[in-house]
């Protein structure tokens, strides 16, 4: 997810019919904060603003992906990212009977690619699977894909839940990122849950929310919290602690009767992502291209997201039944798995071709950009077949 970070007053201004979304949707979780006598915690308002019925900001019809989006991912950059993947999970899908499962597919870029890229490596799955949300998003896919791949549109199917069993493959990229997460403030008097109430004192600030402090009620939660390595005694430290993602990811493993999951998204093992110095948290938004910190801005309209803490994934994993077979950087993912040479398919003497080719590798594969902030973890179960991408530098020593 690449955006730029900008100051609230310069982003641009919604059109009217946003506009009446976003009070909408102001006015449901200012609802259910006078429900909850009020205050609600940080997770239930990332729900409500993300997927809220209609409203939210994956459930409703604004444009996200791409140039006239508010964010562009791995797959809207060139089907480099996509035909490299391919490569990891042709060993696992080439058995009989093997399915694809995709969460949140996007615009359906990266199954399109996925399966142009299957298809020339004999690999195709009897079902591709994608678990969607957002009706609108499920029709631009479906769209795509007919386009794409007329011919295979058969094998695609959308689901409301997950499956009951999985064999073949699971690709979560870019969704970890935005599942609910709480805020937790860490005080010399220990640790507090940050939630959400009205925003009181200005008239004109009525529609708002404001931050608030509160007792951590979840015994899970408060142990949680205890258990992270945020040095004692130390005062206004702020960060995110992600049970829901944990428990999507022990669900998909747990479903996992044979074969791998592979979760791709920006994050860090524990002691970094919770490093003493990193006192705001991960907590960041995007909007038309633009990057900012404030979740309350524009309620529907804008992403919410927070970094993945990659050692709770590899826990919750693990405790499902998986095993950790890789985690390394996306560069070093790629480039295991192939991407140099898929790009020298296309000639360097065509640089109307190439050249915007090899210009989306170098934003995957650069520190500077998404190489290393994004992250590779695979898990597997039943599972003992040599993929490509697993080879690269191993970094669970981070985790």
């Amino acid at each position: 997810m690449q955006s730029t970070l900008r100051p609230l007053a310069a982003l641009p201004e919604p059109g009217p019919d946003a506009l009446a979304a976003t009070r909408a949707l102001t006015g449901r979780i200012r609802h259910a904060i006078d429900a909850a006598g009020g205050a609600i915690d940080f997770s239930r308002f990332m729900e409500h603003a993300l997927y809220e019925p209609d409203l939210g900001y994956y459930t409703g019809g604004a444009r996200k992906f791409g140039a006239e989006g508010d964010f562009t991912t791995a797959p809207e950059l060139t089907p480099l990212f996509g035909h490299t993947l391919a490569r990891t999970l042709a060993p696992v899908l080439r058995q009989p009977g093997r399915e694809l499962l995709e969460l949140g597919a996007g615009t359906g870029r990266l199954a399109c690619d996925l399966l142009d890229a299957l298809q020339e490596l004999d690999a195709l799955p009897a079902h591709y699977s994608i678990l969607e949300l957002s009706g609108e998003l499920r029709a631009r896919q479906r769209d795509a894909i007919a386009i794409r791949h007329p011919a295979l549109l058969a094998r695609v199917r959308w689901l409301d839940a997950l499956p009951g069993s999985i064999q073949g493959a699971i690709v979560a990229n870019e969704v970890l990122d935005v599942v609910p997460v709480h805020l937790v403030h860490w005080t010399l008097d220990g640790p507090v849950e940050r939630c959400v109430a009205r925003a009181t004192g200005d008239p004109a600030a009525d529609a708002g929310f404001a931050w608030v402090d509160r007792p951590i009620a979840d015994a899970g939660l408060r142990a949680a919290a205890a258990r992270l390595p945020v040095p004692p005694g130390i005062d206004g430290y702020l960060s995110e602690i992600a049970p829901a993602a944990a428990a999507l990811v022990a669900s998909l493993v747990e479903r996992l009767a044979n074969g791998i999951a592979l979760f791709i998204d920006y994050g860090f093992g524990r002691a970094e992502f919770y490093h003493p110095q990193r006192r705001q948290g991960t907590l960041m938004c995007h909007y038309r291209q633009h990057a900012h910190t404030d979740p309350f801005f524009l309620p529907g309209l804008q992403d919410i997201t927070a970094h993945v803490d990659f050692t709770a994934v590899a826990e919750a994993a693990v405790g499902a039944g998986g095993r950790l077979a890789g985690y390394t950087t996306q560069a070093h993912f790629l480039l295991d798995a192939g991407i140099a040479g898929l790009l020298g398919r296309t000639p360097a003497d065509q640089p109307g071709r190439y050249l915007p080719q090899a210009a989306a590798a170098q934003r995957l594969l650069s520190p500077a950009e998404m190489g290393e902030l994004f992250k590779v973890m695979t898990i597997a179960r039943g599972c003992d077949v040599a993929l490509p991408g697993l080879g690269a530098r191993d970094l669970s020593r981070l985790l």
